[in-house]
């Protein structure tokens, strides 16, 4: 039997059940991430894709149990790691477990390393709080994860704060950090943004080779349609908070449904075309204060827009076996069982 079918036997390592994310503004929550659900199997790497604004970011921060408190809640649904239901547990047990067995790599790593600490500190800090480990053998171990992530010299980078390094070796650092204690589930929130085209390339096969080594299950969350056909096993696009296709890679690069989908395949520039301008999609994601209140949230940009689509808000659904859209070109499929309307 495929290493693929029997990963798709196994039971989730992460379901995340009718996610709703909601944030303040002047007084009325408004949901930034709204009725998501997905899983994610063990050594899985699953895509998230969407424009700037579609929720991806605030998802990974829910399930990573960091949402700006007093501003940003989870206001329904369940996320539930390997057997736990995260919502339910205490802020003590949530940090037992996140950067042991749950770890981020965070979309800007000058913003997310401290600038007053030594890399060596933030990545000491990381094993202190999570494995019973002398300060001696968290040095030890600090350098040979920096040595891991393909930085040279060591030795000498453990002793130096990050504004002495270079996008790409922060980035780095922050992998390093990441996997420190070995993570069943790492979440990458755009872990190639603002690098030039050679180290995105040196970073992606470096998680690649990570994820492979330590049997790693990956949450990779970007714009960027190239990264995920390198990287994905599974992907979900979002758009306005809503998941609106979801197959495996191959499905969705050669037989996608829905239009939101076509169109950012059809955004990805050609080295064959002899267009002078590129595609786009026209108009912009909807603010979280201006969200659709029924219909299709991509209705207003949709080059296939029914009148329906303005009035009936479409459910994910099974379009072929393995593939769903959310989409009412498909209407006469069958919902998929678990998310509601």
């Amino acid at each position: 039997m495929s290493e693929k079918k029997l990963l798709l036997k196994e039971a989730p390592l992460l379901e995340v059940k009718n996610l709703e994310t909601a944030f303040d503004i002047d007084g009325t929550y408004y949901n930034a991430v709204d009725q998501v659900s997905f899983t994610v199997k063990p050594r899985q790497i699953v895509g998230v894709v969407g424009e700037s604004g579609c929720g991806k970011s605030v998802m990974s921060l829910s399930i990573m149990q960091l949402l700006p408190k007093g501003v940003g809640k989870v206001t329904s649904g369940e996320i539930t790691f390997d057997g736990l239901n995260l919502e339910k547990m205490s802020e003590g047990q949530i940090n037992k477990i996140r950067g042991k067995d749950i770890s981020m790599i965070f979309q800007e790593p000058m913003t997310s390393l401290n600038p007053v600490f030594t890399i060596g500190y933030q990545l000491m800090e990381v094993l202190f709080n999570h494995l019973k480990i002398s300060k001696r053998e968290a040095r030890q171990k600090a350098i040979a994860l920096l040595k891991s992530v393909g930085i040279s010299r060591p030795e000498k980078i453990v002793d130096e704060y990050p504004h002495q390094l270079s996008g790409g070796m922060r980035q780095r650092v922050m992998i390093a950090i990441a996997i420190a204690c070995q993570p069943k589930l790492l979440i990458a929130d755009e872990p190639t943004t603002a690098l030039d085209v050679t180290v995105q390339a040196q970073i992606l096969e470096l998680l690649k080779d990570i994820q492979e080594v330590n049997d790693m299950s990956v949450i990779l969350i970007t714009h960027d349609l190239g990264v995920v056909a390198e990287m994905c096993d599974e992907v979900m696009v979002m758009y306005a908070g809503r998941i609106v296709e979801r197959t495996d890679v191959d499905t969705l690069f050669y037989n996608p449904k829905h239009p939101y989908t076509t169109l950012l395949l059809g955004a990805i520039p050609k080295m064959d075309d002899e267009e002078e301008r590129l595609s786009s999609i026209q108009g912009i994601v909807p603010s979280l204060t201006n969200m659709p209140v029924t219909g299709c949230r991509f209705a207003n940009r949709c080059p296939k827009a029914m009148p329906e689509c303005f009035t009936i808000t479409p459910e994910l659904r099974e379009t072929d076996p393995g593939h769903e859209a959310a989409c009412l070109l498909y209407e006469t499929s069958k919902p998929r069982e678990g998310v509601n309307k």
